[in-house]
């Protein structure tokens, strides 16, 4: 249905849809189409162009996106807890001491972090990551 509104030129409407934010990219669907279509990268492109023209339904997955995004610009991975932690304050902040269980059995068993470590060779993936950004300012 995306793929057909974007093609009857239903710009809005697609940018609208909330099929993007339910994309993990994973490119599972990438490597199994059988014309080519890097769907994954499309996605994500009409994600990053509903944040620009604020064209989402609901703040939540924009905001988490973005956090994510910026995680990794800034530590070449995830983080995790850090991401969990400002998503939950942000959007639902009552449903943090209901996490707490989880979250410390997940530091426990050392399966995240209290602080982010940054990823070797971040000056390389900076790089990678400012040229990709100027490359899709000129398409």
């Amino acid at each position: 249905m995306l793929f057909a509104m974007i093609r009857a030129g239903m710009r809005d409407d697609a940018l609208r849809s909330n099929t993007p934010w339910i994309c993990v990219s994973c490119y599972h669907c990438v490597v199994r189409c059988p014309q080519d279509v890097h769907i994954a990268d499309v996605m994500y492109t009409l994600k990053s162009m509903a944040i620009r023209a604020k064209l989402y339904q609901d703040s939540t997955a924009p905001d988490f996106s973005q956090t994510f995004v910026h995680m990794v610009e800034t530590y070449g991975r995830s983080f995790e807890f850090g991401l969990a932690t400002r998503h939950y304050l942000r959007h639902f902040p009552l449903k943090i001491p209901g996490m707490a269980g989880m979250g410390i059995g997940m530091l426990k068993k050392e399966r995240m972090h209290l602080r982010p470590t940054k990823i070797a060779g971040m000056d390389q993936l900076s790089a990678i990551l400012a040229r990709a950004k100027a490359l899709e300012l000129t398409a």
